[in-house]
């Protein structure tokens, strides 16, 4: 008998001592992340072959204190290792953990090498050699803080490797952890499985195997063990010979059903190979399918649910999957009454959205990332609930009433004026802290910064809410929904780019088409709270040579331009946007060497300014400090300095739109007055419906000389 330890994960220490005692195992004793016991040969055989949860099984040669390299070579020679393997073998040393003194896998891996290296030479014995990639053994160590375990791998290579997949669907579950996950959901070999979000199919094919007593390491070619000087080759040709016949009768007798549905026919083409080659394949039938659409198979009727539904790294990202969470819950609750639902997933939001109680739930790590598995009784008074939930108010209810009534005025409105952008909703009711904009069939949701003292937990949740409640008012498709997160701005963030997608659709704004982009920025191209600004420039802008300072995209100039205006310059300091300053001209077929494009720093090109022209158009940031500008910019403190140059380039009968963003801005009238303008404060006539909540969003001067 040797001494021995199962690796496992984190949690399902208990689980593997069940199933090593069900394999003949009498003493197993769960420890961190694994199961130490005692074994014979046959049996260390039957439990390589035939776990399907432990990820490899170390034979413990000894367990010493570790407190420096010396403690680690000496502990690693006093072992004699040419009673474990003939020096015609090749090694490797796995080394796993650190301490104060030891703070180098790789080190501590060298000095082991050395050890088992010595021990051979000192008995005039061969040299054994190391090969990282073709080892016919591992010797496994294992430090934490000043313990060390020593032992040789008897499996040589992650039991989770059972043959049958060659290649895998994105964001595959080991299948050590799909076995767990069966294990824990409730099902047993009676019971029908589906999973309808199968993948490359794991999850049912290692049910599957359970069901027909398929050893999971049965397909594996080379094992550890088989290079150990006491390795019996007769007494695991029997076990293994045993496991055989047990599988073949076992497929032929298994009447248990399983269904595995995807919307990806490629995955689900890998799905079927990696069923085949697990041995399967007669027994779970795969479809293509919408587990947004699920319905109950023939004669499933108190069958298990089992799933690993995607779920992205950071919630919110794919706004899609909260529709897909919700329509999931809802078809689960209507169509499944009865029967049992697993799921495993990353998202606790996520899961909320399933809209059930869960019976039990378990953590569990998918590698490095916390998970949860949750398990659901779906009973009949589930379902009445359910089909009670038909109002739309029943997800956020003020929320929701909120964003009907603004859908209905401004919807309205917006149809009126010629408008495929604005405003439905803006940061109403302060514990919905978002605003959402509408671009035709799109809807683009910013997350404001929630305030410190609000729970991420909780914040999150809500940002959940907001945009299921969203989705189901306006009747959007989930995959039409963008989600960004929206805090104070200063200089030139605003044009920082986050995204690669570089998707961008036309829309109509009082007749003028404009290009936005969605996805790749934080702002979309346009800015909607200034409409009512743009449209007075085109109303203004017939027979004049205008001029467009921090143009941005160019907006400002396609509607001057699409009004008459004789001549146009466009200055910005960012070449990117300054081309699609270009495209939304050509897009109104506004081109010709009348309309002029300027990269630069506007501040700098004012200073050095010499044309003249009859109306311009600028909006400043409220605070720049960009690396490429020579001094830092406030509009409050600059804004004169700034009236001061353009006065020069403005025709005696000219006018300048002035806006910024800052909130309580004052414009100095004495000083304009000193330099010979006048200013009048246009702000709320430019204030659109959809912005009339926030009546600070910008504000608007038209600034002309003053008449003598």
């Amino acid at each position: 008998m040797n001494q021995y330890l199962a690796v496992t994960s984190n949690g399902l220490e208990n689980l593997l001592v069940e199933e090593l005692t069900k394999l003949g195992i009498s003493d197993a004793k769960p420890v961190q992340a694994g199961v130490k016991f005692k074994a014979s040969n046959e049996q260390i055989y039957r439990c390589c072959l035939w776990s399907r949860l432990a990820s490899r099984f170390v034979r413990v040669i000894t367990e010493f204190n570790c407190q420096n390299d010396m403690d680690l070579y000496l502990s690693a020679t006093s072992v004699n290792w040419v009673n474990h393997f003939h020096s015609s073998k090749k090694f490797v040393v796995d080394f796993n953990g650190t301490n104060r003194e030891i703070r180098n896998s790789q080190y501590g891996a060298m000095k082991v090498k050395d050890a088992v290296v010595d021990c051979f030479e000192k008995k005039n014995l061969p040299r054994p050699s190391i090969s990282k990639d073709h080892a016919d053994l591992r010797i496994h160590v294992r430090l934490h803080n000043d313990k060390a375990l020593l032992g040789i791998d008897m499996v040589g290579g992650g039991l989770h490797v059972r043959g049958y997949r060659t290649e895998a669907g994105r964001a595959p579950l080991r299948e050590t952890l799909a076995a767990a996950i069966i294990l824990r959901s409730g099902w047993d070999a009676s019971k029908q499985l589906l999973d309808p979000m199968c993948g490359s199919g794991t999850l049912l094919i290692e049910a599957a195997m359970m069901a027909a007593n398929i050893a999971p390491g049965l397909k594996r070619e080379k094992w550890g063990f088989e290079s150990l000087q006491d390795f019996d080759p007769e007494l695991w040709a029997q076990v293994k010979s045993e496991a055989s016949v047990q599988a073949r009768r076992g497929v032929n007798k298994t009447d248990t059903k399983f269904f595995g549905l995807d919307s990806d026919s490629r995955v689900l083409k890998t799905a079927k190979d990696n069923a085949r080659r697990a041995g399967v394949e007669s027994l779970i039938q795969f479809e293509l399918g919408d587990a947004a659409l699920l319905k109950k198979p023939q004669g499933f009727e108190s069958g298990v649910i089992v799933c690993n539904p995607p779920y992205g790294e950071r919630l919110g990202t794919h706004p899609g999957l909260i529709a897909l969470y919700t329509a999931f819950g809802a078809q689960l609750k209507s169509e499944f009454g009865g029967c049992q639902a697993s799921i495993f997933s990353s998202s606790d939001e996520l899961l909320s959205c399933l809209r059930m109680r869960a019976e039990k739930q378990y953590k569990l790590n998918n590698g490095a990332l916390p998970c949860h598995q949750k398990n659901y009784s779906i009973s009949a008074r589930e379902r009445s609930e359910d089909e009670q939930e038909t109002q739309q108010t029943q997800i956020a209810p003020d929320f929701s009433n909120r964003l009907k009534k603004n859908i209905a005025k401004i919807g309205k409105w917006a149809k009126r004026e010629g408008l495929d952008c604005y405003r439905i909703y803006d940061a109403d009711l302060p514990e919905y802290n978002v605003a959402i904009d509408v671009y035709l069939d799109q809807l683009v949701i910013q997350e404001y910064a929630a305030p410190k003292d609000i729970p991420e937990e909780k914040a999150k949740r809500r940002l959940t809410d907001i945009i299921r409640a969203a989705i189901q008012v306006r009747g959007t498709n989930a995959n039409n929904v963008v989600l960004k997160v929206r805090e104070k701005q200063k200089g030139s963030s605003q044009y920082q780019k986050f995204g690669q997608q570089s998707q961008t659709m036309e829309v109509n704004e009082y007749g003028v088409k404009l290009l936005v982009n969605l996805h790749d920025y934080l702002d979309t191209g346009l800015f909607l709270d200034h409409k009512i600004t743009r449209r007075k420039l085109g109303e203004m802008a017939k027979g004049k040579d205008f001029l467009n300072l921090f143009a941005y995209t160019g907006s400002g100039t396609v509607h001057a331009a699409c009004g008459g205006a004789k001549s146009t310059t466009t200055v910005d300091m960012s070449n990117t946007y300054l081309e699609w300053a270009k495209d939304n001209m050509k897009l109104n077929g506004q081109v010709g060497r009348q309309h002029q494009f300027v990269q630069a720093d506007c501040l700098q090109w004012l200073e050095q300014a010499s044309g003249n022209y009859d109306l311009i158009f600028i909006d400043p940031p409220t605070f720049s400090n960009s690396k490429r500008m020579e001094q830092s910019f406030d509009v409050q403190r600059d804004h004169i300095q700034l009236m001061k140059n353009l006065k020069r380039i403005l025709r005696q009968d000219g006018t300048i739109v002035f806006s910024n963003n800052k909130r309580h801005f004052k414009m100095d009238m004495a000083e304009l007055e000193s330099l010979g303008l006048e200013a009048k404060n246009i702000s709320a006539q430019t204030l659109p419906l959809d912005f009339e909540r926030n009546k600070h969003i910008h504000n608007c001067w038209v600034v002309t000389h003053k008449l003598v």
